[in-house]
């Protein structure tokens, strides 16, 4: 299996490249200057695993949430890559890659996901680990002023991502007891997204590269305000 994992949608820039079991990737902090990164980023991986775009079984991207343009450059590069390559694309959720990363790096089972969203408001979600050590959604993911978030019922649950970092006191006294400990300024990594994307393709969740679609979230509030349905502005 080979697969290649892009990321553009927060100030992290990240690429990764899985390859039977082996995983390599970039990431840096660099806002702004995506768009003059991650295909060096991605061709440069390549190129040290030998291997060329069509070569790849598929591409796994960042639909969102995030910022505006950061997910288009990231669905752009996507379906470049995807459309020459001739190869599907997975798209995969920042909050749930942030959750699956807070699973790797600290054990974290229960995870709620916040990204900044500015604006006053914060992209949340709520993510349990299954048997086969996948985060799965268990919040709906939304996009919300911090008071307003949704909350799960029951177990201790820890928080990452830096919505944890700007509202950090809102957020700790609304989720209350139910909140274990917290890691602020973590943004979504290409490598995290690895064990996502695998699922996704075992399960046949994989899309041609014309549907390398954002997911913006803040769509669903203004079509809602304007009682439209939801993808009609």
């Amino acid at each position: 299996m080979k697969l290649l994992a892009i990321d553009t949608s927060t100030e992290a820039c990240s690429c990764a490249l899985y390859i039977d079991g082996e995983i390599q990737n970039r990431s840096v902090i660099a806002p702004r200057q995506h768009a003059a990164l991650i295909l060096p980023m991605a061709d440069e991986l390549l190129q040290a695993a030998d291997l060329k775009p069509n070569q790849l079984d598929v591409l796994a991207f960042v639909r969102g949430p995030g910022s505006f343009t950061g997910l288009r450059i990231t669905c752009g590069v996507a379906q470049g890559i995807a459309f020459a390559a001739d190869i599907p694309v997975i798209p995969i959720s920042s909050l749930a890659t942030l959750a699956q990363a807070a699973n790797i790096e600290y054990g974290a089972k229960n995870v709620l996901a916040a990204i900044d969203a500015r604006m006053k408001e914060i992209y949340w979600g709520g993510y349990r680990l299954d048997n086969e050590g996948i985060m799965r959604c268990e919040l709906d993911e939304i996009v919300c002023q911090p008071e307003k978030i949704s909350l799960p019922t029951t177990g201790k649950w820890y928080g990452t991502g830096t919505g944890w970092t700007t509202y950090a006191t809102q957020l700790s006294t609304i989720v209350g007891n139910l909140l274990h400990h917290y890691q602020g300024e973590r943004y979504p990594q290409s490598h995290a997204m690895i064990p996502l994307a695998l699922a996704a393709f075992k399960e046949g969740k994989i899309e041609s590269a014309e549907n390398a679609l954002p997911v913006y979230l803040r769509n669903k509030v203004v079509n809602i305000a304007r009682g439209n349905p939801p993808g009609i502005l």
